[in-house]
C-alpha cells in the first residue's frame, strides 16, 4: 500500500507533473494533502469584462508547468495540495443566472427602472435567491476540509465568490480580519441590484460581526458611496495605490509600508486576493481592469511578510483571474497560488523548508 511518505520518496519534482494528477501535477489525494483548494467557477453578476468562472480551469491547467521548488517554500510540494472538485451544478448555474442577469444589466445602462418591469424583478429576486444557495454551498464546502484539518483556499471565480468562505471561517473564529489585495473597494451596497454582486463582497463582509477589520491594499478606483461606507464602517483601513506609490516616489520603502499595513490587522486573517490588484500586464484578461497597480513581487514580498509575522493565517482566497487566448493569465494565476500555498503552511508551522540562498 502506497503511503504519503512513500509517494514523497518516489516522487520527482523536477519532472513535469502528470496529467492526471490534482493541482502541480502532485500524486497526493485529498486525505493526505494538507491544503484543498476549492474551484469556485462562478460569475453571475459580472457588468463588464466576463471570463472569471474559467479561472480555476486555467490556474490549474497552468499549474502543470510550476517548477516545485519554491525559493521560499522549498519543501512546500510534500506536504500536499489537492483540488477538490467543484459539484457540476456550479458552473452550470453561473451560465444560468449570469444569462438573466445581463438583460438587468443592460436595462439599468440604458437608464431603465427596472421596478417598472415585472419579468427583470422577477429574475433579479431569482438571482439572488441562487447566489444565497452557492454561498450557503460553498460554506458547508468549505467547513467539510476545515474540520478534517484542512488548510483550505477559494479560487473563484468572480468576488463574489468567497462570501460562502467568510460564513464558514466566521462559524470557526469568533473575531478575523481580511488583508485584501483589490484594485477596488468593492464597497458596493447591491451593485445593480445583485445582493452578492462581485463588488458588493466587501460591503456584505463588513456585515458579518466577527469580522473586525478589513485592510484593502492597491485601491485605485472607487465610488462616492464607497468612500462613505469606509468612513462610517469604522471597520476598514485603506491603502491605495497613490498613496502606496506616493510614498514610495517620497522614500518610504516598500517594507515599512508593509509594516504599517500589517500593523492594522488583528491576530487572525483571512486573504483576499484580487488579481486586478496586480498592473494589468500580470492579468490583462482580468475583468475590470485600472492603470497602476501593485508588482509580483511587491504582492508577494507582502504575503511572506504576513508568513513570518505573529499574525494568524486561518484562509485565502484567489479571485478573478480570466484567461484569454494564451495561458498567460491561468501562469501568473498559478505561480501567485503557489506562493499563497507557501505563505499559507508556513504561517501556520507546516513545514516548508529553508528559504534557499545563493
Amino acid at each position: 500500500m502506497s503511503t504519503k511518505q512513500t509517494k514523497i520518496e518516489n516522487f520527482d519534482p523536477s519532472q513535469p507533473g502528470l496529467p492526471d494528477s490534482s493541482i502541480y501535477g502532485l500524486p497526493f489525494t485529498a486525505e493526505e494533502s494538507d491544503i484543498i483548494i476549492i474551484p469556485a467557477p462562478w460569475e453571475v453578476t459580472v457588468s463588464y469584462g466576463s471570463g472569471a468562472s474559467n479561472g480555476p480551469e486555467a490556474i490549474l491547467n497552468a499549474s502543470f508547468q510550476v517548477d516545485l521548488l519554491h525559493q521560499e517554500f522549498p519543501d512546500l510540494w510534500k506536504l500536499g495540495i489537492f483540488m477538490d472538485e467543484a459539484p457540476e451544478h456550479w458552473s452550470q448555474n453561473s451560465e444560468k443566472y449570469k444569462s438573466l442577469a445581463l438583460p438587468i444589466i443592460e436595462a439599468l445602462e440604458n437608464g431603465v427602472d427596472i421596478n417598472t418591469v415585472p419579468q427583470l424583478q422577477s429574475d433579479l429576486a431569482e438571482i439572488n435567491k441562487a447566489s444565497a444557495q452557492f454561498n450557503s454551498e460553498v460554506k458547508e464546502r468549505a467547513l467539510y476540509w476545515m474540520n478534517q484539518g484542512k488548510k483550505v483556499i477559494l479560487l473563484g471565480g468572480d468576488h463574489s465568490t468567497p462570501m460562502g468562505f467568510y460564513q464558514a471561517l466566521a462559524e470557526r473564529h469568533a473575531s478575523f480580519g481580511i488583508l485584501h489585495f483589490d484594485a477596488h473597494m468593492d464597497l458596493r451596497n447591491a451593485y445593480e441590484g445583485f445582493t452578492y454582486s462581485h463588488a458588493s463582497i466587501m460591503f456584505n463582509a463588513i456585515k458579518l460581526p466577527q469580522i473586525e477589520k478589513i485592510v484593502q491594499v492597491g485601491i485605485r478606483d472607487f465610488s462616492e458611496g464607497e468612500l462613505e461606507a469606509v468612513q462610517n464602517s469604522g471597520k476598514v483601513k485603506v491603502f491605495t495605490d497613490t498613496d502606496l506609490k506616493g510614498n514610495n516616489f517620497e522614500g518610504k520603502n516598500w517594507k515599512d509600508q508593509c509594516d504599517e499595513i500589517l500593523a492594522h490587522l488583528p491576530e487572525n486573517v483571512a486573504v483576499s486576493f484580487d488579481i486586478d490588484a496586480l498592473q494589468r500586464w500580470y492579468c490583462p484578461n482580468t475583468g475590470t481592469p485600472v492603470p497602476g497597480g501593485l508588482s509580483y513581487e511587491q504582492a508577494t514580498y507582502l504575503l511572506t511578510k504576513l508568513a513570518n509575522s505573529d499574525k494568524n493565517i486561518i484562509g485565502i482566497d484567489l479571485v478573478e483571474v480570466a484567461p484569454g487566448e494564451d495561458d498567460w493569465d491561468g501562469n501568473v494565476g498559478a505561480r501567485l497560488l503557489f506562493h499563497l500555498c507557501g505563505v499559507f503552511a508556513k504561517n501556520n508551522q507546516l513545514a516548508t523548508g529553508d528559504k534557499i540562498i545563493f
